[in-house]
């Protein structure tokens, strides 16, 4: 009996130990701000906008940061022309894309039941409503908590505008 325990508890060590040594090649990180976003196809115009910006640099760098990032469908809902003229006027651009940015990595387990004007990195706030789901000014966030290596992605239906 005690043989038997005694394999038992070498056998269970050595597999424990092989995959110790395997874990490091096991775990994978999550991609970046940009390459998640680039990942997924409802957000082309965000992606092609940050590039236009130039801050796909700024955006795989360390951060944290927060990113409200709209979908394909929250650019369709801006009037005609808007996406067209702003991709031609990259510091206007860059001014929108930045107020959907904020400083740190803020899950929506931290905005819950709150309230709070929120510093974004092109210097002006926006108000968010963590009360009944999740809001940022006017937009809904509608899916939360895309963890990335270097912040979090909320995804919103609106192109937030800059007061």
């Amino acid at each position: 009996m005690k043989r038997r325990n005694l394999l038992a508890l070498a056998g269970a060590s050595a597999m424990a130990l092989g995959l110790a040594a395997c874990a490091p090649e096991m775990v994978s990180q999550p991609a970046d701000i940009v390459d998640i976003l680039a990942a997924n196809p409802q957000f082309s115009t965000l992606v092609a906008a940050a590039g236009a910006a130039t801050l796909v640099e700024t955006l795989k760098g360390d951060g944290p940061f927060t990113v409200f990032a709209p979908t394909d469908a929250a650019f369709a809902k801006l009037p005609t022309g808007t996406v067209d003229a702003l991709l031609a006027d990259p510091a206007a651009l860059a001014a929108i894309l930045t107020y959907h940015v904020v400083p740190g990595a803020v899950t929506s387990d931290q905005l819950a039941g709150q309230r709070l004007d929120a510093a974004t990195v092109n210097g002006a706030s926006v108000h968010v409503n963590g009360t009944n789901g999740v809001r940022v000014n006017n937009a809904n966030v509608t899916q939360a908590d895309i963890i990335a290596s270097n912040g979090v992605i909320h995804r919103i239906d609106t192109v937030l505008i800059p007061r």
